[in-house]
């Protein structure tokens, strides 16, 4: 599973022209799933992303998670996060997951940050989306759950 979070102050997703999910003050979580992920990874994860302290304290470090802020999270699936490039000029996407396995796990991460007292707001799986945000800081960090195992 890989995730690309970045911190922003408001972020939304229109489908087919219609805003399907908003937030102010918190996270956009950019979700690909590869055909090893498991449920275990996005419950994880989910916790992992909301613990993660990368809001500011008054000092201005990095010292608050989207838990002690009361932020939101904004989830869209993304497979292309698992695009390959190594060869040729279009990447290949065969480490993604098929859609069938795909979009149960998105959803157990999104219900494990739900879990955690997070109010989440979601994309729609599949859909061609247009994805709209305010980069706070600018904040973006990359989360694999195959690095986070070796640890």
């Amino acid at each position: 599973m890989r995730l690309v979070i970045q911190r922003v102050s408001s972020a939304s997703v229109t489908v087919a022209g219609q805003v399907v999910g908003q937030i102010e003050r918190g996270l956009l979580v950019l979700v690909g799933i590869t055909a090893s992920d498991t449920a275990t990874d996005a419950m994880h994860l989910a916790e992992k992303t909301a613990n993660l302290r990368i809001f500011p304290d008054d000092e201005g470090r990095f010292n608050r998670s989207l838990l002690d802020v009361g932020g939101a999270a904004l989830v869209v699936s993304q497979f292309t996060l698992y695009g390959d490039v190594r060869k040729g000029r279009r990447p290949s996407f065969i480490a993604a997951a098929p859609p069938e396995q795909a979009a149960p796990l998105v959803d157990a991460y999104a219900e494990g940050l739900r879990s955690l007292g997070i109010h989440v707001e979601r994309g729609i799986f599949g859909a061609s989306m247009q994805v709209a945000l305010v980069n706070d800081g600018p904040v973006t960090i990359l989360i694999d759950s195959d690095e986070v195992k070796k640890r």
